[in-house]
């Protein structure tokens, strides 16, 4: 199998180079070695397509600045909904099977409920409009694919949430975080070996295509997430500065941002789990091994 990644260097990228590169002869891109395909303009992405004749494309390139798409829709939506068609079209001329990441933002955050995959979309802003416009444009296409929403996604490489809070209680003794906002904090690890595995059974048995929630299991806040990240780095580390005495949990309307957060980020994962044989670890498994790799010297 040749498989084409694309967004290779971003956090899920990176794991996916490390997740697909057993699968066959992986050509992993990101903007510096696209060549003359560009993102910001899609067309071009379909003579990449043709040049590197893939079995398989994993998209893992996105406009994921939640806030930034408001002030820059017409950049956003090139990003996330009209390079998917050309990549999705691109595929389906070849036989290709293509891979998009989607996410929760696709919905409206109301209720308490998880959503199932045929729940009703509802986006909030331009970053949920435009992903959505992305997978519609994926089906449309006629190509055979994967779409994989997911929710709070995290990477061992780069900057995340949990190592926000942990730097900010060495330096703060008081931390304000939102609690009325609920999901699964997941793993771009996670993301990647279940990309991979999914890949594989689609090999075996196309009819698994489609649409799927991929989230750790469990949910929490905001606010819970900053205690269990600061608790479980205040265990690895007490030698560390700490000087976090008090993390107080604040709604929402507390923090304004150019973008509307949902309220409720909770996915089903049922339909995933079931198709492709898997048990979705806690939400707490995958950041207590990120926070262990990242405070334990080497």
């Amino acid at each position: 199998m040749r498989v084409l990644l694309l967004g290779a260097n971003g956090q899920v990228g990176w794991e996916l180079q490390r997740s697909l590169a057993p699968l066959g002869e992986l050509i992993a891109l990101d903007r510096k070695t696209l060549g003359e395909a560009d993102f910001a303009q899609p067309d071009s992405l379909a003579a990449l397509v043709d040049r590197v004749a893939p079995d398989a494309i994993v998209n893992a390139a996105a406009h994921t600045a939640v806030d930034k798409a408001e002030s820059e829709p017409d950049l956003a939506h090139a990003l996330n909904a009209a390079a998917p068609g050309v990549l999705a079209r691109a595929a389906a001329a070849r036989g290709a099977l293509l891979v998009h990441y989607s996410t929760d933002y696709v919905f409206d955050g109301s209720g308490t409920h998880p959503r199932t995959e045929d729940a009703p979309t509802g986006p909030l802003g331009v970053y949920g409009q435009t992903k959505l416009a992305g997978e519609q444009a994926v089906r449309e296409s006629g190509a055979r694919h994967l779409i994989l929403r997911t929710s709070w996604v995290y990477g061992a490489r780069g900057q995340n949430f949990p190592k926000t809070m942990i730097r900010l209680a060495q330096e703060r003794a008081e931390l304000r975080v939102i609690d009325d906002q609920v999901g699964a904090p997941t793993g771009a690890d996670l993301l990647a070996d279940v990309t991979a595995h999914a890949l594989r059974s689609l090999t075996a048995q196309p009819a698994l295509a489609g649409t799927y929630h991929l989230v750790a299991g469990g949910e929490t806040s905001w606010h819970g997430l900053a205690r269990f990240a600061i608790d479980t780095a205040q265990t690895l580390r007490p030698d560390l500065p700490w000087k976090v005495s008090r993390i107080d949990p604040i709604p929402t309307t507390e923090y304004p941002t150019p973008a509307r957060r949902p309220h409720n980020s909770r996915l089903d994962t049922t339909r995933l789990q079931t198709a492709f044989a898997l048990r979705l670890p806690p939400w707490e498994a995958g950041v207590r091994r990120m926070l262990t790799e990242f405070l334990t010297p080497s």
